[in-house]
């Protein structure tokens, strides 16, 4: 092991050490280091002014930790091109035969790279930070308090392993750098949109699910990084040319997936649905004690918090958020169409947000979605109403079958990206998404749509009637 390590250190000092002969890389560093956090102090005290003048002191507080959050971003962005061009900009070069026919093994050579591609935009990202925080006091601004500014320390590191490492897989695939600066919109605006996430809890004062968004940026760093070293294969590197988008490939490749050996729908359903849910049979069980788990700790937060934050909530406030929950309000117009097209967005979310976060963030959504259930059980509690009849009434009827397909749409995003991580020289990456996401689509259309379906007449006609008993 040692070994390994002292080649991994060979290969990132070989990579700082060309990285700091360059003046293009060590401008721009400079600059996003030193005049863009000023920039920020300036702009810190003006919404500061802006928001006491209007009497609104608390969006100027709430500014700062935000800028900060910008500060150690942009710098990221920009040191990006180092990791996009790691692997294809040495082999247009001509510079990378001699480490392709080193001894080291391929995953030492990634993660080589690697590290010397995360320490210039880590470092860069810091110092910024740094100097935004001396101009905070160098200009009297109160600095965030403690645990934002871990929560802002910790975000910074995670994405920038997120973004080099995510630069690197496309470095490995792309055949020219102009085919990876191009592809590297698929990193920077996903980003975007997440520091606007981050954004949106920092203005709601919700930190403690900014912890959340820590934990879930650190296990998409971490898959995105076991995918490079899963997938890196220093042979494909020359063999590859030119970039072709083949189309039809593709479709026969998902087609035949999706087939499989099928000749009716009777035998499609027995072999090809049934073999797919045996092989994310683990990730239900995974999916099952997570599922438990969110409904435990909603039940218990509400539990606890409630009775101190709404004393003077009445029942009927409660009912309402019950039967808005669980079951069309009584008398309303809420129809089939209405609940079975909201459980189809909630399944279409959860697989989205999956297959863009190796399962991470669908997983997330589906731990939350369990959680608001207990939440709502435990309000129930609170109020005098038995939560094991709301249970009874409101979830078991429709939820025996909503519930299943959530857990089995989270459940394929998560065998998804477990199967991207793992390591197979037999597929090339392109051949194991199809196939993944023709398992998906299996399971999709020939078992969760069904389930929602039914859910969505059950929760219609009969939820409502029930719940109204309980609510008596």
């Amino acid at each position: 092991m040692r070994a390994s390590f002292s080649m991994v250190l060979l290969v990132a000092k070989r990579e700082l050490r060309d990285q700091l002969r360059d003046w293009r890389i060590i401008f721009p560093m400079i600059v996003l280091t030193v005049f863009f956090p000023f920039l920020m102090n300036y702009t810190a005290r003006a919404a500061l002014d802006f928001t006491a003048e209007y009497g609104t002191p608390l969006i100027g507080e709430r500014l700062v930790p935000f800028f900060l959050m910008v500060v150690g971003f942009f710098p990221i962005t920009v040191s990006l091109v180092i990791a996009l061009e790691a692997f294809v900009g040495e082999k247009e070069r001509g510079t990378i035969e001699p480490l392709l026919s080193s001894p080291m093994k391929d995953w030492e050579l990634f993660v080589g790279k690697l590290l010397a591609a995360s320490g210039g935009p880590i470092l860069t990202a810091y110092l910024g930070i740094t100097v935004y925080l001396l101009g905070l006091v160098w200009q009297g601004i109160p600095l965030p308090d403690i645990n934002r500014l871990i929560q802002t320390i910790a975000l910074t590191g995670v994405q920038a392993v997120l973004m080099v490492s995510g630069a690197m897989v496309l470095s490995t695939q792309a055949t020219s750098v102009r085919g990876a600066n191009l592809l590297a919109s698929f990193i920077v605006i996903p980003m975007a949109l997440l520091i606007q996430g981050e954004a949106i809890m920092m203005f709601w004062g919700n930190h403690q699910i900014l912890w959340l968004a820590v934990v879930a940026v650190a296990l998409m760093a971490a898959l995105i990084v076991r995918l490079g070293v899963a997938h890196f294969q220093r042979e494909a590197l020359l063999g590859r040319e030119i970039d072709v988008l083949n189309l039809r490939w593709m479709g026969r490749t998902f087609w035949k997936a999706f087939r499989g050996q099928a000749t009716s729908l009777w035998v499609w359903y027995q072999i090809e649905v049934g073999g797919a849910l045996r092989r994310i049979k683990v990730s239900i069980l995974v999916l099952l004690v997570l599922g438990i788990f969110g409904i435990a700790a909603g039940y218990i937060y509400t539990s606890v918090e409630l009775p101190s934050l709404l004393t003077k909530t009445s029942q009927q406030d409660v009912r309402e958020l019950v039967q808005g929950v669980f079951g069309a309000p009584m008398g309303s117009d809420i129809t089939f169409q209405f609940i079975w097209g909201h459980n189809l967005q909630a399944v279409a979310l959860i697989s989205l947000l999956g297959l863009f976060s190796f399962g991470v963030l669908g997983v997330l959504s589906y731990v939350i979605n369990m959680g608001v259930i207990g939440a709502v059980l435990g309000a129930f509690q609170v109020f005098g109403y038995s939560p094991v009849l709301l249970a009874l009434a409101g979830i078991l009827p429709h939820g025996i079958f909503e519930l299943t397909a959530l857990t089995l749409a989270a459940a394929t995003v998560l065998y998804i990206g477990a199967l991207l991580v793992k390591p197979d020289a037999s597929r090339t990456l392109g051949e194991v998404l199809l196939e993944a996401l023709a398992d998906m689509f299996k399971i999709l259309l020939a078992v969760v749509v069904p389930l929602l379906t039914v859910a969505a007449v059950i929760e219609t006609y009969l939820t409502p009637t029930l719940l109204a008993l309980v609510m008596k």
